[in-house]
């Protein structure tokens, strides 16, 4: 009788535990749906402490793991998104959106390697996820495969049909290819899709200006910088084909409202000074080139600039040593313009 009485109460106590936990788990959805709220508002600590509370309700509960390394994520905190998402997958291993969402934070990171396994791992479990498919593709395409990245962004349109940002970036990597025509169909695409993206102007002005067409490159910088004033690589883009026209008041111009949108741009001042230097005006170019320098030692195309501007004002031994410089940095030729960035991979969230 003893241990019966004993007894007892631990197994009412386990029956009440039970019953408790049972009840915590729409309690626990009740709190993820409230820092998905939460965080579409922009409040991310609140988001935060409202997954976590409802993952101390339910520990099983691999949707609110993945939810706030979301919230991580959009925080700066990627190591704490990605022990996230690694905990929501030991929870339930096949949680596609923790594998997709870790192989964001893993690219943000450079992992390339480590992102598309996890996007290969979500697709194995869903081989209709689109944003998988699309978020592989952008991460081959930092790895430059570009044919990888293709055939990625082709499955996704496959799947959506309507998916602008996945034709603009195919149509970046078809222009990587040397794919001209296949890019600016992709890109009138996007736009038709989505005429408001400012972006994808400025990368069919870019394909525009490598097939020579500077007129209607000019045209698509041109409605960019209406939808966005502030695009810096449209400005620069622009000048570079003002550049071309041999327009360098244009030119200079251009290259000037952008370094006023990114001041850090040495690729801006570089350029300005090559169309400085184009309008005779030598100590304005060395004077950039100079800034370039600053901002990026390691510029060995405006070493060469520099140099051969100092030769022009009859500075040999200047000349001289900068052209030594950039032989130290095994220069190679200046890129001919500046794709906007691919459109942001795709983040997942579950209710």
């Amino acid at each position: 009788m003893v241990k019966s009485s004993l007894r007892m109460p631990g197994i009412w106590l386990i029956g009440a535990a039970l019953f408790l936990c049972a009840g915590c788990k729409p309690i626990a959805r009740s709190y993820n749906n409230l820092g998905n709220a939460k965080k579409a508002g922009g409040d991310l600590d609140a988001a935060i402490a409202d997954y976590t509370e409802a993952i101390q309700l339910d520990p099983t509960f691999a949707a609110a793991y993945d939810n706030r390394g979301n919230a991580k994520k959009a925080k700066g905190d990627l190591e704490g998104a990605l022990a996230d998402y690694t905990r929501a997958i030991e929870v339930d291993p096949k949680e596609v959106f923790a594998y997709n969402n870790r192989g964001l934070a893993r690219q943000i990171k450079g992992d390339l390697d480590g992102a598309i396994a996890d996007y290969n791992r979500a697709l194995e479990f869903n081989p209709t996820f689109t944003k998988a498919f699309y978020n592989r593709a952008s991460a081959k395409a930092l790895k430059d495969d570009p044919d990888g990245a293709i055939a990625d962004y082709t499955r996704a349109i496959a799947l959506d049909p309507s998916y602008a940002k996945a034709y603009n970036n195919r149509g970046t990597s078809k222009r990587d290819k040397h794919d001209l025509y296949g890019a600016i169909a992709d890109y009138d695409r996007s736009i038709e899709l989505n005429p408001t993206d400012a972006n994808v102007y400025n990368n069919r002005g870019l394909a525009k200006t490598d097939k020579g067409d500077l007129a209607g490159a000019i045209a698509d910088f041109n409605r960019a910088l209406e939808i966005d004033q502030k695009n810096a690589v449209a400005y620069y883009n622009r000048g570079h084909a003002r550049k071309l026209q041999r327009d360098f008041d244009g030119s200079i111009a251009d290259y000037t409202l952008s370094i006023k949108c990114d001041p850090k741009d040495a690729q801006a001042y570089n350029n300005r000074g090559v169309s400085k230097q184009d309008k005779g005006d030598i100590d304005g170019a060395i004077a950039d080139y100079t800034t370039a320098l600053e901002l990026n030692p390691n510029d060995g195309q405006a070493f060469l600039n520099r140099a051969s501007a100092k030769a022009d004002k009859g500075d040999q031994t200047g000349a001289a040593a900068d052209r030594a410089n950039a032989a130290a940095l095994n220069t190679k030729p200046a890129t001919s313009g500046n794709s906007s960035p691919l459109q942001a991979p795709a983040a997942t969230q579950k209710p």
